[in-house]
């Protein structure tokens, strides 16, 4: 067993590649790196959750900022004034009176020690405009302004009094400004009636989100980010292309851009359903793995140096003979049937070469006994399926001439009998192949001879196209194919029909073949396809086409009354030309 090349192999890939290669190569490696991605993804999903809890305590602020008119009933007495017809039928103190609660009485009760929240604005329903800051917020609206069309107010009426979150957007309707804020907005309810009042909206600065975010520890190209409930981008630590925002909205727990691939940890803020992402560069961790890596591939350079040296040693015991063996063959392929393997050694490789002397010896008589035998079968039967041809052809072709006898019809008989001699000198040539031209000045020689039998009924044309009348085609193939199209399709026609016989190259489109086709037409009386009725010319031709190439085709279409088209297709690199 020891002498054995199986035992020699395995020995080879314990020792220099399977160990080496597989355990610490890839094993070790990659349970690092998964032990290192699980660190990270842990400590950063703990720093994420705490800072869920800071933004959503921010957002707590902004969103009692917005229920302050109801802690209030002078504030909710003046809302319920002027969002009804009968404002204008109060007295001008009264008047007066309501807009000093809402431009005094009000801000009074929305200051804010935060400076980052920097402000509210109040919109009651008949289009006047509050304004509250807490310092450095622009007090003045731009002038005809279209509150109500703009999407956060939109989204408060939607919410009909709940708390709406509003993502990042221009400060656009304060004149001066043009920074960008996030946004929480209530609509103002009558609590005794449901009727709407207001539209209040607290705004904060971004720089909060800023703040907050720099909680989280980023290092070696990671990025932070937080998207709205719509996965719209709310602030993000580094400029995002398009191509990874997309990746973010889809949830994907991998993103890539153009030149590096991020892992993606990700936390959500319930109240406003707000998700922050933090996107890890993956060369970052393969940095941190470089150093196991370079280990492993020292490990696998060295298996690789021994597996040369191991190779080199038994390649000349090993090698070596399966390298003379294909030399042996090869000249065996060539004809050589007397060269021999030297067989040394009593391992596989030495009873493989004898048996392989044993194989050479026994080639010579297999191909006296099988294969020439085959050949001069095959033969045989062609030559049987040709001859099969001339005694059908000649009986119908007789039959001819005594009609034209019995009618009296000599000159017409003697012609007949000249084309039947030029036939018949073109059939008993001593050769199997002929060239389509050939064949088809055959064809037009038996169709002149019909033609004498049949009169104005029969018409017919014969056409060699173009670079098909060199080819070389079995003698008598197409004959029994037009003698049926005129026995059976024009003589049982009560009209006058027409022949055509014509040869031309065909290209299979989408597969790059040519082919040479053949196409035997006729108007006649047709049969029915469903029907049983394949004459022995037909039999014959098919067979002949199978013996003469691979990959010939042959099909008969026809119909009752319609005719009847066969085809016949022959691979152009299966033919030859004389």
């Amino acid at each position: 067993m020891w002498k054995s090349i199986r035992f020699k192999l395995t020995i080879l890939f314990l020792a220099a590649i399977v160990f080496p290669v597989v355990v610490i190569v890839i094993a070790i490696p990659s349970y690092y790196e998964k032990l290192i991605r699980s660190q990270e993804s842990s400590q950063m999903k703990d720093t994420l959750t705490a800072l869920t809890f800071s933004i959503e305590a921010y957002l707590d602020d902004l969103d009692r900022m917005t229920t302050t008119p109801y802690l209030n009933d002078d504030v909710m007495r003046a809302l319920k004034m002027k969002s009804t017809f009968g404002w204008k039928l109060l007295t001008p103190y009264e008047q007066f009176e309501a807009e000093q609660t809402l431009s005094n009485t009000l801000p009074k009760f929305l200051k804010n020690t935060r400076k980052d929240i920097l402000g509210t604005i109040l919109l009651p329903m008949d289009g006047s405009i509050y304004i509250t800051s807490s310092g450095g917020y622009v007090s003045k609206p731009v002038e005809g302004y279209p509150f109500a069309k703009q999407d956060w107010y939109i989204q408060a009426l939607r919410a009909d009094g709940n708390v709406a979150f509003i993502s990042v957007h221009v400060q656009n309707y304060l004149e001066g400004a043009g920074g960008e804020v996030f946004s929480v907005a209530r609509l103002i309810n009558d609590p005794d009636t449901r009727r709407p009042l207001a539209v209040m909206m607290a705004d904060a600065d971004t720089a909060a989100l800023e703040k907050l975010m720099h909680g989280i520890r980023l290092e070696n190209g990671s990025i932070a980010a937080i998207l709205d409930d719509k996965r719209k981008l709310i602030y993000a630590s580094r400029p995002l292309t398009e191509h990874v925002l997309h990746q973010l909205a889809a949830g994907n727990g991998t993103v890539e851009d153009a030149n590096e691939r991020y892992s993606v940890v990700s936390e959500t803020v319930s109240r406003s359903n707000w998700r922050i992402v933090v996107l890890f560069s993956e060369s970052v961790i393969k940095l941190q793995l470089q150093r196991i890596y370079w280990v492993g591939v020292l490990f696998g350079v060295s298996g690789l140096i021994i597996a040369l040296l191991l190779y080199f040693t038994v390649s000349h015991w090993m090698v070596t003979p399966f390298k003379r063996m294909i030399q042996v063959m090869k000249r065996v392929q060539r004809g050589n049937l007397q060269t021999f393997y030297p067989v040394r050694g009593n391992d596989e490789i030495a009873q493989l070469g004898a048996n392989l002397n044993t194989m050479i010896s026994q080639l010579g008589d297999l191909i006296d006994r099988e294969f020439r035998a085959a050949l001069g079968q095959r033969n045989a039967e062609y030559r049987a399926l040709q001859s099969q041809i001339q005694p059908h052809f000649l009986y119908n072709t007789l039959n001819g001439f005594i009609g034209l006898n019995r009618t009296g019809q000599r000159a017409l008989l003697e012609r007949a009998i000249l084309s039947l001699s030029g036939m018949m000198r073109y059939t008993l040539q001593q050769n199997d192949w002929v060239r389509l031209k050939d064949e088809m000045d055959f064809i037009n020689k038996y169709c002149e001879l019909q033609q004498i039998r049949f009169a104005e009924k029969l018409d017919y044309q014969i056409h060699c196209r173009a670079g098909t009348a060199d080819i070389v085609i079995p003698k008598l193939l197409l004959q029994p194919i037009v003698e049926n199209a005129i026995i059976h399709g024009i003589e049982p026609s009560d009209k006058a029909c027409r022949l055509t016989v014509e040869s031309a190259l065909a290209a299979v489109s989408g597969e790059g073949k040519e082919w040479l086709e053949i196409r035997i037409a006729d108007n006649g009386a047709g049969y029915d396809p469903g029907a049983e009725r394949e004459g022995v010319g037909i039999s014959n031709v098919q067979e002949r086409l199978k013996l003469a190439y691979d990959g010939t085709m042959m099909s008969v279409e026809t119909a009752i009354g319609q005719g009847t088209l066969v085809r016949i297709q022959i691979p152009l690199k299966d033919v030859n030309a004389s």
